[in-house]
């Protein structure tokens, strides 16, 4: 039975890194032809609507898509798994609604002020919900640990929407438009391939039995306290290019978002093969109350991503011309100077992360919270007056001085360099599974 388990997460860990590593390099390939179809001011605009699908799946739908994928392993048997993705399904729609009233209803409003075109924001209203069918797919299918299903959804959406969008842009003309639609065509295939593959069975939606748990309240609960987590998330990793388009223009947002997005891609990417690694160990040691050996592996892992950091800063400052040169069109190599800088701020962000872990270990999400907090501060504060004083090079140097600020202030509030003892081997456990969710 032991080998058996083993056997089942290392088939997990395999398709998880399978799927975060062929994303990645169908993100990368699509970008590289992208820029070398578009200019930097229609990639701005993309990159602009796609912040806006972002912020509604992170804000509206994504909190009940989590509480979705924590809930699951509770169910008793397939006609609870069903009733859970009902109640599930039924939330996500009913916010991601919402969510497209204000994107379309605030994209007309702009238009009208600008005697601008707004049914661009009517496409991106379309690519949101799309988007959001994808996550919930996916990512319920994690909850099931059916991660190969999860993996391959999500991989074949990676790779269809640059292609579409790309022989879209190539024979239709080089708009905005058509890269939505492309990315909209591409979600609207692989949902629906992948939802009649995964589709729940007929009999189990008609032999539902009666519920022995209220969903919807589990599911609100687990849920709401989400939302400002998700907010936070979205204004660091993305607020900065709406400053930038606001204070400059669609083309230096292009230039910036494509920039960003390369180095981001590398470093997030590495720092989830080391999450998805060390943390589920980290916490099987606190909750069996292994202190010591515990803290060793949360310093192993501390140490695994400085070196991360250092290794692929320097890296970078060797190799940012050829990278660019590799990974960007001509039209953007201006951007190149921002590399160093973004990727120090990526580095930091993944730091953080890590040692803030023994606050959520600890149960301590309230302080883990504070330290988002403090950081998203920090970036309201920087983001302009960088942008202002110094351009596009001001926006990227704000990138250290916000992640910087959170990773000093849960470094404080964690001590991880303290051994912690716990008293509640249930704190940790239910700790350990929130984070995992």
């Amino acid at each position: 039975m032991g080998l058996l388990k083993e056997r089942r997460l290392f088939g997990d860990a395999f398709w998880a890194l399978f799927g975060q590593l062929a994303s990645a390099l169908a993100l990368l390939a699509g970008t590289r032809i992208l820029t070398e179809l578009v200019a930097p001011e229609t990639y701005g605009q993309v990159a602009l609507l796609n912040g806006f699908v972002a912020l509604g799946v992170s804000l509206f739908s994504y909190p009940f898509i989590c509480a979705g994928m924590r809930i699951l392993p509770e169910c008793q048997n397939r006609q609870e798994r069903a009733d859970l993705h009902g109640v599930v399904a039924s939330l996500t729609g009913s916010s991601t609604m919402l969510a497209i009233v204000f994107l379309v209803s605030g994209g007309a409003v702009y238009g009208y002020l600008t005697h601008n075109d707004s049914w661009l924001y009517a496409l991106a209203g379309i690519l949101l919900a799309v988007t959001v069918r994808r996550e919930l797919g996916i990512q319920l299918l994690i909850g099931e640990r059916k991660q190969r299903g999860a993996s391959l959804w999500q991989t074949t959406d990676s790779i269809l929407r640059p292609v579409i969008s790309i022989s879209l842009v190539w024979y239709l003309g080089r708009q905005a438009e058509w890269i939505l639609l492309g990315y909209i065509l591409a979600s609207l295939v692989s949902n629906t391939v992948w939802s009649l593959i995964h589709r729940v069975k007929a009999e189990d939606k008609q032999r539902r039995p009666v519920r022995s748990r209220n969903f919807r309240r589990d599911v609100l609960a687990y849920a709401l306290p989400l939302i400002p987590m998700e907010l936070i998330f979205w204004l660091n990793g993305l607020g900065d290019r709406y400053v930038i388009g606001y204070m400059m223009t669609a083309a230096d947002v292009g230039l910036y978002a494509a920039t960003y997005l390369i180095i981001n891609e590398a470093f997030n990417r590495s720092a989830m093969v080391l999450l998805r690694t060390f943390q589920p160990a980290y916490f099987q040691k606190c909750s069996q109350n292994h202190i010591k050996e515990g803290c060793r592996l949360l310093w192993l892992w501390i140490g695994c991503v400085i070196a991360m950091g250092i290794i692929g800063v320097t890296l970078l400052l060797l190799t940012k011309d050829w990278v660019a040169t590799l990974l960007l069109a001509k039209s953007y190599h201006s951007a190149v100077a921002l590399m160093p800088a973004i990727a120090v701020g990526s580095a930091l962000h993944a730091l953080g992360t890590v040692v803030g872990q023994p606050l959520l270990a600890n149960k301590k999400t309230r302080l883990f919270l504070l330290g988002r907090v403090c950081g998203a501060v920090a970036a309201v504060i920087s983001i302009p007056l960088m942008v202002k004083h110094y351009g596009l090079m001001g926006a990227a140097m704000a990138n250290p001085i916000y992640y910087g600020v959170e990773t000093l202030v849960l470094a404080l509030l964690a001590k991880p360099w303290r051994i912690i003892s716990l008293q509640h081997n249930d704190d940790i456990e239910a700790a350990g599974c929130n984070t995992a969710a």
